[in-house]
């Protein structure tokens, strides 16, 4: 455990400005979170790029919602399912440990796959009715999968390497960065399958991924032995994870609301890549992708700037409302100029309500339990996305799109949402935005908003030297 080191008289001395959770910063913290940001960018840009590549290049194949709504909705049940035992291992082991090994596993992962590919021939895996498709995309994601381990290991480097006033402008700097390579990723992927094939694009993005890794044995970061705990003494702590939320009042109310919210975000997921490339074709829907996902570059920067504010938990309830709202309107006409400013919009403030989460876990959950509290929420978390996805491609392409693309149809909702031949998914966005609205609304209203909202502002480091009391921690 990481506790306050003790006084020359044996009492427990308050954690210094700067530190957080009795976590000591280095004076080059900062620089070194940099590093490993840029880091886990690239990797993340890898292998975004090659998951992406495979939803433009299955879809335009086969044209099939269903095809894109499992690949996705797989993706983050995974996700889900794996991101307890990560969270236990970023606890028990070293952050860089952590992140050499996930690179080194997704790299091994990605040129299997890649030598499978090239040995059943592009052909029979575009083939759906053939198993060699669904051999390669679940193989894909298993690398995939493997690489959101370090993204569980960043979260908890922001409390080891950032003063915790700066956690805010760090988590909006995740943000930024993020949103870079989402602009990058889109392009690239886009631009690969239409002009290279899928072929070219895996060696592509093997090559990324070997060059990351050589860059991060290089890196070093500084950090203290982990101490095995009897917390951590399991491979899968799903007790701790559960206990140290509770611990903290309002915090299971927040995993709650964001697992709610990212329903919405399953029927994006879903339904997003198919009506963007109905609109603009593949290649073009790349770049126009990339242009809306400048939003999450935008709106991460302003966070790196200005912060969250003195509540980032309202910050979070007010953005995904505002959230809802544009999801109720930005596939509201066939208007291509509407849907790339909505998606742009979406991105600007994705990033709030992304870094308010870490902010809160940061400054109200010990260090030494982060990993398993961020595993435990994103298990929920993702696992919103596919059950939604999961639900709504069947029903979207069975029932929906179909009914809105025939002239009763037409008529029945054209007041609503005009004419064209993507109507149906629109429906289905409008009201899933509708719904997010409804959800914002009455967090704000609940209990343990306010409950929550306190223990943050209890929870933050007192630096004013007359101040002998150490800060009020909520977890023990």
């Amino acid at each position: 455990m990481n506790e306050p080191l003790p006084s020359p008289g044996g009492a427990a001395e308050p954690a210094p400005p700067g530190s957080s959770q009795g976590v000591q910063v280095p004076p080059n913290g900062f620089r070194i979170f940099v590093q490993v940001l840029v880091n886990t960018a690239v990797a993340n840009v890898t292998t975004s790029f090659l998951w992406f590549a495979l939803t433009f290049w299955i879809y335009a194949e086969t044209r099939n919602v269903i095809a894109t709504g499992v690949i996705g909705a797989a993706y983050m049940l995974f996700a889900s399912l794996f991101s307890m035992f990560f969270g236990t291992l970023v606890d028990r082991f070293r952050k860089k440990s952590v992140m050499v090994w996930a690179t080194l596993a997704t790299l091994v992962v990605f040129v299997l796959d890649t030598g499978f590919f090239f040995a059943v021939g592009e052909d029979a895996v575009a083939d759906l009715s053939l198993p060699w498709f669904w051999i390669f995309a679940v193989v894909m994601l298993a690398g995939a999968v493997v690489e959101q381990l370090r993204g569980i290991a960043l979260s908890t480097t922001v409390t080891l390497l950032v003063p915790d006033e700066r956690h805010a402008n760090a988590n909006g700097l995740v943000g930024a960065v993020q949103g870079l390579a989402m602009l990058v990723t889109s392009v690239l992927s886009g631009l690969a399958i239409g002009f290279l094939g899928m072929g070219w694009t895996l060696v592509i993005g093997l090559a990324a991924l070997a060059l990351t890794l050589l860059h991060l044995l290089g890196l070093h970061i500084p950090e203290r032995n982990v101490d095995h705990t009897e917390q951590q003494s399991k491979w899968v702590d799903v007790k701790g994870g559960w206990l140290a939320v509770l611990a903290v009042p309002g915090l299971l109310a927040l995993v709650l609301f964001t697992t709610l919210n990212n329903l919405f975000g399953g029927v994006s997921m879903a339904l997003m890549d198919p009506y963007g490339i109905d609109l603009f074709g593949v290649q073009q829907w790349g770049v126009w992708f990339a242009v809306a996902s400048t939003g999450l570059f935008v709106g991460g920067g302003l966070i790196a700037a200005k912060g969250l504010g003195q509540n980032p938990i309202r910050t979070m309830l007010l953005v995904a409302g505002a959230i809802g709202v544009i999801g109720m309107l930005f596939t509201i006409r066939q208007w291509g100029w509407l849907f790339v400013a909505g998606i742009w919009l979406t991105m600007a403030l994705m990033p709030a309500v992304e870094a308010a989460e870490q902010t809160v876990v940061q400054r109200v959950v010990p260090y030494e339990k982060q990993g398993r509290v961020f595993g435990f929420a994103n298990t929920f978390e993702a696992a919103a996305a596919p059950i939604t996805a999961l639900m709504i491609a069947p029903i979207a392409e069975l029932w929906i799109i179909p009914h809105l693309r025939t002239e009763a149809g037409q008529r029945e909702w054209s007041w609503l949402l005009g004419t064209g031949d993507s109507r149906g998914i629109a429906l289905i966005l409008t009201f899933a935005g509708f719904a997010l609205v409804l959800l914002a609304v009455a967090a704000l209203l609940t209990p343990q908003y306010r409950f929550l909202a306190r223990q943050y502002r209890n929870a933050a480091p007192k630096n004013d030297e007359a101040d002998t009391e150490p800060s009020t921690a909520p977890v023990g």
